[in-house]
């Protein structure tokens, strides 16, 4: 693997599994050292990871970004027109001995689920395959593609819920729903299964991370003070007195 590739790589993988928190300066010669590379291929890492969006220039360096209540509910609209719909086309398109194999290993997440760090890693194995099953049976090149870009981010939400095994358990068995959606063929029920699952993360996710801060109002713009009036003239009184108009 090239030196740029395996940089890229250790990188997105750090920062996907929360070792390089948000905030995270990364500074090209602290990770050339780090990573045992020269610093052209960490130049290069950083380059597609901030094409990932994943982390950002700013004056400090490159900096992990942040993932924002509002981020999450983007992202979880858009995973919603996307896997609803590869769900469908899946049903449609499906090899059934792909998803029967998958169905077997998620009956087993219960038990993957209490075995601690170990079990988590499996579980999550089983998930990554049922997403590469979907996207593979969808057979769109295009829905492919955007799929594997939300992918990215969405692992850096999952983690939200990690150590969270009720809910884990609850994913667990709307994911055995999604499959078994897609093994009876029904494309309207694999795709409502999805909306329900995403619907049940983000709302896990969002009870998760912590209200974002609101934006600085500025000061308010001082006004001039009112432009004096001339004392008003006097004009005659009708009864030979002044009066004020």
């Amino acid at each position: 693997m090239r030196a740029g590739e395996r940089a890229y790589d250790t990188l997105r993988t750090e920062i996907l599994d929360g070792v390089l928190e948000p905030g995270s300066v990364l500074q090209e010669v602290e990770q050339s050292v780090r990573l045992g590379v020269s610093r052209t291929p960490v130049r290069e890492a950083l380059r597609r990871l901030i094409a990932d969006g994943l982390v950002a220039a700013s004056g400090r360096g490159t900096v992990v970004t942040a993932i924002s209540r509002n981020d999450i509910v983007s992202l979880y609209e858009l995973r919603e027109a996307l896997e609803a719909r590869a769900a469908g086309l899946a049903a449609q398109r499906r090899d059934a001995a792909d998803f029967a194999g998958i169905r077997e290993r998620l009956l087993e997440a219960p038990s993957l689920l209490a075995e601690g760090e170990a079990g988590l890693v499996r579980y999550f194995a089983i998930v990554d395959d049922l997403d590469d099953a979907i996207e593979a049976a969808a057979d769109n090149a295009f829905l492919g593609a955007a799929l594997r870009s939300v992918q990215l981010h969405s692992a850096r939400i999952r983690r939200l819920s990690r150590h969270n095994h009720e809910r884990l358990r609850a994913a667990a068995g709307e994911h055995l729903l999604i499959v078994d959606a897609i093994l009876a063929g029904d494309a309207e029920l694999a795709s409502h299964a999805t909306h329900v699952h995403l619907h049940m993360s983000l709302t896990n996710a969002l009870a998760t991370v912590p209200a974002d801060e609101a934006a600085p109002t500025a000061d308010p713009v001082p006004t001039a003070d009112p432009v004096p009036t001339a004392d008003p003239v006097p004009t005659a009184d009708p009864a030979g007195g002044p009066r004020v108009a």
